[in-house]
């Protein structure tokens, strides 16, 4: 095997209140695991909330097919750098193989502009991406395109442009991303992959490519961007229903300020997805936030990320199994395990679902099973 050092711009968790005095920097998991400090109080006003407290008596009907995801973007790379994934039995299969045993159906994909050869952090170009999705779909998973507009990470924290866009005028920047997004979803539809959905921007609660799309400066400029990408899928493949991916849920009014705003300019979008980490009692606040969001906007909701520590696997599985309820109950569409398969030394991420000593998955995952 191929050792890699990584260190990733995937973040260690901070409490609430240093969210509030660190805003500019911070890196992605940092603000996405403070999900579980507070949610429910947070966004609710306080009180006891249970997950029983807040659903029907009688449950919403779901979609058809719930939909039980993992992004596996780091996958291809893992594989190319020898590293090695073996099922609860210890026998080597495929990734995928070893998801679909879990009751996993979806596949997410990340994808960046011009990214870098860094295994951790570059990689998922567009031939990248649609390689992988060529896989999945072989392998009888849809996938879910998540466009960041960039050229790595971004998330609530940080929202740059890619280098080749970034000393453009607004006008010039839509033409660059209306192109972008045109001829990828057009190599997809060469390569005769149709995608289950597809993903304008990653976590944009502040907005997109900085300072062109921010929410906060120029609102009417960020939501021309993203009705650019919208009708460049749709313009390619009609009935692909387009998602905008916020993350923190529990921030109540952060998010409904966002859409609001976005709804406000003309935005359009067909599913309301989020990030969310939270875990234990947080979670039933969370739900509630997401049922709130899905009757204010007449979108269905969906859970694209999700994740706990590897060392806790107990209760990442109690965890994961109570988001996918509680998803159920609102006639949610479903839930999305991000990057199980990713174990160190590859990186120094630690809310997977894969042992680093066995290579096998955790009992996380069977969190899956649960519900």
């Amino acid at each position: 095997m191929h050792i890699l050092p990584c260190t990733m711009e995937r973040e260690k968790p901070v409490m609430e209140d240093e969210i509030n005095t660190n805003q500019r920097g911070i890196n992605r998991r940092t603000l996405l695991k403070t999900a579980g400090l507070g949610a429910g109080t947070l966004a609710l006003g306080g009180g006891a909330l249970t997950l029983k407290s807040i659903l029907p008596s009688t449950p919403v009907e779901a979609a058809s097919t719930f939909i039980k995801g993992a992004d596996v973007s780091w996958l291809p790379q893992m594989e190319a750098n020898g590293y090695k994934f073996y099922n609860a039995n210890g026998v080597e299969q495929d990734v995928l193989t070893i998801l679909k045993g879990y009751g996993i159906n979806a596949i997410s994909l990340r994808t960046w502009v011009n990214p870098s050869n860094d295994p951790a952090n570059g990689h998922c170009s567009q031939s990248e991406t649609i390689t992988m999705a060529v896989r999945c779909k072989n392998a009888g998973l849809p996938v879910d395109i998540s466009f960041h507009f960039g050229d790595t990470w971004n998330s609530v924290g940080k929202q740059n442009p890619p280098a080749a866009w970034a000393n453009m005028t607004y006008s010039q920047m839509l033409s660059a991303l209306e192109s972008y997004v045109y001829n990828f979803m057009k190599a997809m539809k060469a390569s005769n992959v149709t995608p289950g959905w597809v993903t304008i921007g990653n976590e944009i609660n502040s907005g997109l490519c900085h300072p062109v799309g921010s929410l906060a400066h120029y609102p009417s400029q960020m939501t021309g961007l993203l009705n650019g990408a919208y009708s460049m899928v749709k313009s390619v493949f009609s009935s692909v229903p387009v998602e905008v991916h916020l993350g923190q849920p529990q921030k109540l009014t952060q998010i409904e300020s966002f859409f609001d705003t976005y709804k406000k300019y003309g935005g359009k979008w067909d599913i309301t997805a989020f990030s969310s980490y939270g875990s234990g009692s947080n979670i039933a606040g969370i739900i509630s936030n997401m049922a709130t969001y899905q009757s204010r906007y007449g979108k269905p909701v969906k859970q694209v990320e999700f994740g706990g520590p590897v060392s806790k696997p107990a209760q990442v599985r109690s965890d994961l199994a109570a988001y996918i309820k509680g998803a159920k109950s609102i006639g949610g569409l479903g839930v999305y395990y991000w990057e199980p398969e990713g174990y160190a030394p590859f990186t120094d991420y630690t809310l997977g679902a894969w042992d680093s000593t066995t290579k096998r998955p955790t009992e996380a995952l069977n969190g899956f099973l649960d519900a």
